[in-house]
């Protein structure tokens, strides 16, 4: 019997009303997620990129519920939530966790460290007294800070500080999941390395699931283990990262890595510039929604919406009968 994976996605959508006129009714819909289907095993991690506007941070919010779905299924760990009530989720919210893209944002500023890790800890009942002081000693060990960092506030750190200190808040209540909504993307590049290695580091140590949000190939290829590509709200492409990065099945996925400098100056390097911007997600084109940008487009493409094909390891939605780039 296959193992239940500890979170299913199933055909989710999420749309955004657009009201107007007179009477204030709804004129259009934003259609930020459609028809979104993906799962994570425990202790994995998906990345889920593509550039602004796709849906990303959408996927990871309505799986929080912090925003409601319009239509689907959100499964964790066998138990449908997204219908939950609000008592019921906010049980459940000990399980699963977001680190965000500004820590200074994020972080109270009228909170000391020992007041933001311990937070979370009085809000599940988790630990009292010297129990809780030894918790976040131990979070501020995991995230290699100082335990006399604990009775400092955020803005006497500096930004990769400060994400250390947001990724323990996340880690307090021990979660079995953690979303990281583009949670190096403010960072300097050096620090950038440091938080990814230290991400990779806690995930593979306590064996915990990751949703890993971003716009950057580049950051996410030795973290995780597979990638899903998000395009106007759909995923074009989902694979192990081995077979994504060896060889993209679509075209976006394809200019992605195009755009993803490489260490060797002399190596060969064709860079895929795509035309034009990506369009509203108020109004997607018909057929498949990459084609008003996409080099290899034919007549099909602009009317039929290609599914999702290929090996459960590496899959595709794209008509094309070989691969991008291929000869």
């Amino acid at each position: 019997m296959a193992e239940i994976p500890l979170l299913e996605i199933n055909r989710l959508k999420k749309h955004f009303p657009i009201r107007g006129g007179l009477t204030g009714g709804i004129t259009a819909e934003v259609r930020a997620v459609d028809d979104l289907s993906f799962t994570i095993a425990r202790g994995e991690t998906l990345s889920l990129v593509g550039e602004s506007g796709s849906g990303k941070s959408t996927v990871g919010r309505t799986i929080l519920g912090l925003t409601a779905p319009s239509a689907g299924e959100i499964w964790l760990d066998g138990t449908r939530i997204d219908q939950l009530s609000r008592r019921r989720m906010r049980a459940l919210r000990q399980r699963m966790q977001i680190i965000f893209q500004d820590p200074f944002s994020s972080l109270d500023p009228r909170f000391s460290v020992r007041e933001s890790l311990a937070e979370p800890l009085d809000n599940f009942g988790l630990a009292r007294g010297v129990a809780r002081t030894a918790r976040i000693h131990e979070l501020l060990d995991q995230v290699q800070l100082p335990h006399a960092a604990a009775d400092r506030r955020p803005h006497e750190f500096s930004g990769g500080q400060r994400q250390r200190i947001a990724i323990a808040r996340a880690l307090a209540p021990r979660p079995d999941l953690i979303i990281c909504d583009e949670a190096v993307s403010a960072l300097d590049v050096s620090v950038k390395a440091q938080i990814i290695n230290l991400l990779a580091d806690i995930q593979r140590n306590l064996g915990l699931a990751m949703l890993f949000i971003s716009h950057d190939l580049a950051i996410v290829e030795h973290l995780t283990h597979r990638v899903a590509v998000m395009y106007l709200g759909e995923i074009v492409e989902i694979g192990t990262r081995e077979a994504v990065f060896a060889g993209p099945r679509h075209p976006y996925t394809e200019a992605l890595l195009s755009a993803v400098p490489t260490p060797d100056p002399g190596a060969r390097h064709r860079r895929i510039v795509l035309s034009g911007d990506i369009p509203s997600p108020r109004n997607p084109p018909p057929g498949c929604r990459f084609h008003t940008r996409c080099p290899y487009v034919f007549d099909r493409c602009r009317g039929e919406a290609p599914k999702l094909r290929g090996p459960n390891h590496h899959q595709a939605a794209c008509h094309l009968d070989r691969p991008p780039g291929s000869a």
